[in-house]
C-alpha cells in the first residue's frame, strides 16, 4: 500500500472487527503485552531520527530539540513506565465487602475491553497518538488508530512504525481526512479516544452516541496563568513564555492568557519582550528552534485575532516588527508567525473568545486575586491552570475557587508529563483521562468480583420472613 494512501472508508468496519475478532481469541497476557511495549520502545528509539525529519516536513519547520522534548522523550518515558509497573496493574486488588456481607470477599479486576479506536491530532502528532496505544496495549486491547491528515508525512510514518511492530490483526492503522474520521467515529469501538477541538470532539461524541461507545476526549481551552503579586516578574515571564511560545503556542494546555495585578502589568509585560529576545535574538526568522503554524488555514485564523486586536484599538506589541517587515514574504509563505502580545483586550475580542492556539499572547490586569478567580471562572473549565504565588494559602484559594482538568504551580505544562497524575479536562475542555494507571485504567472495565464462601449467612435469608429471620432482617435494616 502507499504509504500515504487514505484508508477507503469501506474498509474500515472489516478492520474493526478482525481487530475484534482476534482479540476475542486470544486476549493479550501480561507475557505479550510486555513483549508488545518492548518491541515498540525499541523500534521507537531506532526510528526517531525519521521521525523528526517527519515532523519537520510536516510543519514547514520545527525544532528538533522540541520533537525530542514533546515526542520522543515523553513516549518512551511513558512506555518504559507501563512496563515498570504492568504487573502491579494487573494484580486484583482486594477491596472490603462490609461485615454485613459476610464471610464473602471482594476485588476489582482490570480487564482489556476489546478494541480501542484512537484518533490522535496534529499538533504532538506522534506523543499524541503513541501515548494512549501505550496504554490500551497494557490494558490488553487491540487498537485502531486514525492520526491527523494534517500531518500526513508524520502519520505515514506512524503506520509504518506500528506495521513493523505488531501484526495487523493487533494495531491498526487509518490514513485519510474528515470524512475518514467521521466514518472511523461512527464505528463500534469497545472504547475511544479523541483528542484536538471541543468543536470537533461534540461531533465525535456525537456519532459514537448510537454505538453506546465510552468516550475519552482530550480537548482544550483557554489555559490561564494567574500572577500574584508576590510572585518575581522575571521568573514568571520566563516560565510562560516557555508555556506559551513552545511549538509556536499550537499546545492544548499552553498559556492562553495572563492576569497579573494591575500595578506590575506593563512590568510583566516588558519582562515577556525581554525574555522573547532572550530566547530568539533580533531576528526570529532566522532561529533554528522556533516553529512553523502548521498550516494556511491556521496561519490566517491566528492573522485574524491580531487584525481584530488591532481594530478595536488594542495595545498589540510585536517585538520582532523589524524582522517581520524584512522578512515579510518569507513569513508568508512559511507561515512563520511572529509572538505577539496583545494587552487588556476585551472579553468579546477574538483573541478572548477562542482557544488561541497560536504565539499571540493576552496580558490583562486585575484588581485584585477575587477579580482574577472572576475572570477565569466566566470563560468554560480549561485543560490547563497555572497560579504563580509562593503563598501557599493564596493558592489554595485559587484552588478552592476553580476548576481546570490540570495544574502547575509556579510553573508550566509540566503537569504533563507527570505519569501519576491523570491528564485529561473537564466539561468544554474534556471528558476522562490518560497517562500511567490511569490511562491503563481508562482502557479497562474495573471488573467487580465478590466471593462468596462454601457456608454463608445469605442461605438464612429467604422465605418465610418469619421468626429469628423476621428480627433478623429488621436489625440489619436499622
Amino acid at each position: 500500500m502507499d504509504a500515504l494512501a487514505d484508508t477507503p472508508i469501506d474498509d474500515l468496519a472489516g478492520t474493526r472487527e478482525r481487530l475484534r475478532i482476534a482479540w476475542q481469541a486470544r486476549k493479550p497476557d501480561l507475557a505479550q503485552r510486555r513483549a508488545d511495549l518492548e518491541r515498540l520502545r525499541d523500534a521507537f528509539r531506532a526510528a526517531i531520527p525519521a521521525m523528526d525529519a517527519a515532523i519537520r516536513a510536516d510543519f514547514g519547520h520545527r525544532s528538533s530539540h522540541e520533537n525530542l522534548i514533546s515526542e520522543a522523550m515523553v513516549t518512551l518515558a511513558e512506555i518504559d513506565h507501563a512496563l515498570d509497573n504492568l504487573r502491579r496493574w494487573m494484580r486484583p486488588r482486594r477491596v472490603g465487602v462490609g461485615w454485613k456481607l459476610w464471610p464473602a470477599t471482594a476485588e476489582l479486576r482490570c480487564e482489556p475491553v476489546g478494541v480501542v479506536g484512537i484518533i490522535a491530532p496534529w499538533n504532538y502528532p506522534v506523543n499524541l497518538a503513541l501515548v494512549p496505544l501505550a496504554s490500551a496495549i497494557a490494558a490488553g486491547n487491540h487498537v485502531f488508530l486514525k492520526p491527523s491528515e494534517h500531518t500526513p508525512r508524520t502519520s505515514a510514518w506512524l503506520r509504518q512504525l506500528l506495521a513493523s511492530v505488531f501484526p495487523a490483526d493487533r494495531v491498526a492503522v487509518a490514513l485519510g481526512g474528515a470524512d475518514v474520521g467521521a466514518a472511523f467515529s461512527a464505528l463500534p469501538f469497545d472504547h475511544l479516544l479523541f483528542t484536538g477541538s471541543t468543536a470537533v470532539g461534540r461531533k465525535v461524541m456525537a456519532a459514537a452516541a448510537p454505538n453506546l461507545t465510552p468516550v475519552t476526549l482530550e480537548l482544550g481551552g483557554k489555559a490561564p496563568a494567574l500572577v500574584c503579586d508576590d510572585f518575581p516578574l522575571d521568573v514568571a515571564a520566563a516560565r510562560i513564555a516557555s508555556g506559551k511560545w513552545f511549538n509556536a503556542g499550537q499546545t492544548c494546555i499552553g498559556v492562553d492568557y495572563v492576569l497579573v495585578d494591575a500595578a506590575r502589568r506593563d512590568a510583566l509585560v516588558d519582562a515577556l519582550v525581554a525574555e522573547l529576545r532572550r530566547r530568539y535574538g533580533d531576528d526570529f526568522t532566522q532561529v533554528e528552534d522556533y516553529t512553523r503554524v502548521i498550516n494556511d488555514s491556521q496561519y490566517r485564523r491566528l492573522q485574524g485575532y491580531v487584525r481584530d486586536a488591532r481594530e478595536r484599538g488594542h495595545r498589540v506589541i510585536e517585538p520582532f516588527a523589524g524582522a517581520a517587515d524584512r522578512h515579510a514574504r518569507l513569513i508568508d509563505e512559511e507561515h512563520l508567525f511572529p509572538p505577539v502580545l496583545v494587552v487588556e483586550p476585551a472579553a468579546d475580542a477574538e483573541v478572548m473568545r477562542h482557544e488561541i492556539f497560536g504565539p499571540i499572547l493576552p496580558v490583562l490586569a486585575y484588581a485584585d486575586l477575587d477579580d482574577a478567580i472572576a475572570r477565569i471562572n466566566a470563560l468554560e473549565r480549561p485543560l490547563a491552570l497555572y497560579p504563580f504565588s509562593h503563598d501557599r494559602a493564596r493558592v489554595d484559594h485559587i484552588l478552592a475557587n476553580t476548576l481546570a482538568g490540570g495544574v502547575t504551580v509556579n510553573d508550566t505544562l509540566l503537569h504533563f508529563g507527570a505519569h501519576n497524575l491523570p491528564f485529561g479536562g473537564i466539561g468544554a475542555s474534556g471528558i476522562g483521562a490518560i497517562h500511567g494507571r490511569h490511562g491503563f485504567e481508562t482502557f479497562s472495565k474495573q471488573l467487580p468480583v465478590l466471593r462468596q464462601r462454601r457456608f454463608a449467612a445469605s442461605d438464612w435469608l429467604k422465605p418465610p420472613y418469619t421468626g429469628p429471620i423476621d428480627r433478623m432482617i429488621r436489625w440489619l435494616a436499622r
